[in-house]
This record gives structure tokens, C-alpha cells and sequence, in this order.
């Protein structure tokens, strides 16, 4: 049998790709020589490569910075049959159609992808009340999907996802570990800070492992203010992100809004707890991490629908995050 080489392009964040994996599994199901090209950025790599379903990761980031003739030079030689464009970027529409790949599916959605693909499924991600892993899916219809699968069946592609083995010079013996992941990089709407602060010194009380964890650039916001207490400690910018998923696996909980750190929690089966606005096109029943052991807490007011107003999360309590952490102990 021939093979079948499909090139998935996603460029975006962390969350984006996870939720984006379980369609190199299905393909792989679909079509048995099939080799997968994922083409994402460097910062994502490490995620990429925890899946086994990937042939071959591609960095966008490097690639665009060659000239047109040697992008396409490097492309040509992948003997790409299929490209995906599951995050449009018009850049990489274009250059697919300039490779003349026999197959190109993009959304209809985006004026560019008439003039680029030959296949433009009609959906709308804003309006729809699919998950975002299922509207991925929405793109291989005309590689002859019938129907969208179940969050349950999404779930099954991404238990396949590997944890990464890395040493980390650090303690990890303590029994009830627990991330506390605040910021999003802009992202998320984000629960309050003194919220977060309530919250640890509630669970350092409790003998709990408190870790503060963030980039550099979003650990100005909080490292100075952080509660004294020798059980909560500032663990921001000490990893690298293959190092940041083994050690997300290596804790009991992880509480954060809707940002990446939330779906490797959710994939790497600890208990996930995820602080979500109403709001659409940001609430949890497009966004909500995919695991076995997610729980989801959002603001009881129905917000005016379309405007993201961080003042919703303000309704969340402490206590309420704080019970589903300690349930089951």
C-alpha cells in the first residue's frame, strides 16, 4: 500500500495542539500507511512529541524565516498528499497551494482558504456547541468521517498521550502536591490573585505542597506577593516545558484557568481543576481540558453573551474550588 503523508498545521498555543492531537490518531486508524507531519512552532514541540501518533514535527517558526524558494524546496520533498490547515494562517494556505499538495482542507470560513484550498468544510467554531477537539474534526469529513466523536471517545485517542521521563533535582516525596497555575498569558480570563493566595494558605494549612508555577514574565504579578509559608513555594521559570509536563504528572492537583498547564494536567490524569467563565466563545463546553478526572468551576451569573468580563470569576468562591480539591481525602 502506498503511503499517505498528511501535514497537520496548527501553530498556536499548548491547549490549542493537545486538543488537536486526537485527529493524528484517527487518521492513522482511517489509513493505514499513513505518516503524519505536524507543523506547530519550537515552543510546542515538546508536546507534539509525547504523541505517538506524529511521524515528524515541523517548526512554522524556523521554516518561515527561509526564503519562498527554499520553503518550498524543503516542502517538496515531504511528498505531501493532504494538508490540514486546522489553525487558517493565510501564510501557509498560500504556500500548500503553491506545492500544488493534491488535497487541501481548510475551514470555509476564512475568505482566504476559496482562493487556497480545495476543500472548505462549512462550520462555525464561535457559534457551535461542539468542543474544540470535536470541531477539529469537523476538517476531516471529507476524508470520509461520518460523525464527530464523543468526548469519551476523544478521551480514549488522547490516553495514548507519553509522559515524559526527565530528572528534576528536586524533592517530590511530599504525599499531596498541588500546582496553582494563575496567569494564562493572556489567554483566559484569570480568577484573582488573592483569590489563588486565600487558597494556598488554606491548603499549606492543610500540610498540602503548594507550587506557584508561571513564566518568568508572568511571575512579576505574583512572586513578591506570595504568602509566607514554608509549604508554599515559587516554582515559575524553573523548567523547561518537556521538564513542566513530568513534573505536572508528578502532583496530585492542578488548579488554573483555561490555558495549556490545564490540559497537560488533564492528559496526564491528575486531578484537574479548571476556573472557567460562562461567556462564549471562552466557556468550558468549548474549552474544558479532556481527562478522566476534570472538574470544572464557573461563575453562577449568566454573562451578557459575547463580552468577556473578568468581574464574573470575582463570583467564585474560595471554598468552593477548595472542597473539590480535598474531596476524596
Amino acid at each position: 500500500m502506498e503511503k499517505k503523508v498528511f501535514l497537520i498545521s496548527r501553530t498556536d498555543s499548548i491547549g490549542d495542539v493537545i486538543l488537536t492531537l486526537p485527529i493524528c490518531a484517527w487518521i492513522k486508524n482511517m489509513f493505514q500507511n499513513s505518516y503524519i507531519i505536524f507543523l506547530g512552532n519550537s515552543y510546542t514541540k515538546p508536546i507534539v512529541e509525547c504523541y505517538p501518533y506524529v511521524d515528524e514535527i515541523m517548526d512554522w517558526r524556523e521554516l518561515k524565516g527561509l526564503d519562498k524558494k527554499t520553503q518550498i524546496n524543503i516542502l517538496k520533498q515531504k511528498n505531501i498528499d493532504v494538508c490540514i490547515h486546522v489553525f487558517p494562517k493565510k501564510e501557509i494556505a498560500k504556500l500548500a497551494k503553491k506545492l500544488k499538495i493534491p488535497t487541501r482542507i481548510g475551514t470555509s470560513h476564512r475568505v482566504f482558504h476559496f482562493f487556497t484550498c480545495n476543500l472548505r468544510p462549512n462550520f462555525s467554531r464561535r457559534k457551535s456547541d461542539l468542543h474544540e477537539s470535536q470541531l477539529n474534526f469537523e476538517l476531516l469529513r471529507p476524508l470520509g468521517l461520518e460523525k464527530i466523536p464523543s468526548l469519551a471517545e476523544i478521551q480514549e485517542y488522547l490516553s495514548s498521550f507519553i509522559i515524559p521521563k526527565v530528572h528534576l533535582d528536586l524533592d517530590l516525596s511530599a504525599k499531596n502536591k498541588i500546582i496553582l497555575h494563575t496567569k494564562s498569558k493572556g489567554s483566559a480570563v484569570e480568577w484573582p490573585m488573592n483569590k489563588f493566595f486565600e487558597l494556598a494558605v488554606k491548603l499549606a494549612d492543610l500540610d498540602y505542597e503548594v507550587y506557584f508555577t508561571g513564566t518568568e514574565a508572568e511571575a512579576v504579578h505574583f512572586r513578591d506577593k506570595l504568602p509566607k509559608h514554608q509549604k508554599i513555594l515559587d516554582m515559575s521559570a524553573k523548567f523547561t516545558l518537556t521538564e513542566f509536563i513530568y513534573f505536572i504528572s508528578q502532583c496530585e492537583v492542578i488548579v488554573a484557568g483555561s490555558t495549556g498547564p490545564l490540559h497537560i494536567g488533564a492528559v496526564s490524569g491528575i486531578k484537574t481543576i479548571g476556573i472557567y467563565s460562562q461567556t462564549r466563545p471562552i466557556h468550558q463546553a468549548r474549552w474544558r481540558p479532556i481527562g478522566k478526572n476534570v472538574s470544572i468551576v464557573t461563575n453562577k451569573q449568566e454573562p451578557e453573551i459575547g463580552k468577556i468580563n473578568p468581574q464574573y470569576l470575582k463570583d467564585i468562591e474560595v471554598d468552593e474550588v477548595f472542597k473539590l480539591i480535598i474531596a476524596d481525602k
